[in-house]
């Protein structure tokens, strides 16, 4: 479980792939050593294991169902990832609940500047539309963020300029694919109500 502040980047340096999956290499600066091999990391906002850790080289296996729910069927060497570790017992939650389960890949349609700020405007599967909830949080490449606009094809969200100068947010172009997780609790909530018709 994650809370979506993002203290940590790093750059794919490698992609292996396998018969029914790929290894991705991410590089940081992250402090992890061979003792933390088999701890759930965030990459963009995806769950995945770290299974060797090698100067600063982590490796992470992805099965073909991570591949095909997330955007990194399109993953590139040298892409910035933005990167979580796992919380901690009595660690503050300053973003909201993150399982690391990415519920589609969002297209963005649209990138305004005002003032320092920046808003983002994506588009998402209209399938996954019914579940957004305006001021609900949604997690967007592993970043927790608040949804400040349904739009018809999506929503929008406004990014401050702390969060866009150390997340990989500020490498992405109109475009540009994100993951994207919608807060678990407004699914519950949907779910239920649904479940009660």
């Amino acid at each position: 479980m994650f809370n979506g502040i993002i203290f940590f980047k790093g750059i794919v340096q490698k992609v292996q792939k396998r018969p029914n999956g790929v290894n991705i290499f991410i590089k940081s600066d992250i402090k992890l050593t061979k003792k933390d091999i088999g701890i759930s990391v965030a990459c963009d906002g995806v769950c995945l294991t770290l299974i060797t850790i090698k100067k600063k080289k982590m490796e992470f296996y992805l099965s073909n169902e991570t591949i095909n729910r997330s955007k990194f069927k399109y993953l590139k060497i040298n892409e910035h990832v933005n990167l979580e570790l796992p919380l901690r017992y009595g660690q503050k939650i300053s973003g909201h609940i993150c399982q690391g389960h990415v519920d589609t890949v969002g297209k963005v349609i649209g990138i305004k500047k005002i003032d320092k700020s920046y808003i983002f405007d994506f588009e998402i599967a209209k399938k996954e539309r019914k579940n957004l909830i305006e001021k609900a949080s949604i997690c967007i490449n592993g970043i927790s963020l608040t949804i400040s606009k349904i739009t018809k094809k999506g929503f929008q969200i406004w990014v401050i300029p702390h969060t866009f100068k150390l997340t990989n947010l500020s490498k992405i172009k109109k475009g540009g694919l994100v993951n994207v997780e919608i807060d678990i609790l407004s699914k519950y909530v949907k779910n239920f109500f649904y479940e009660k018709k």
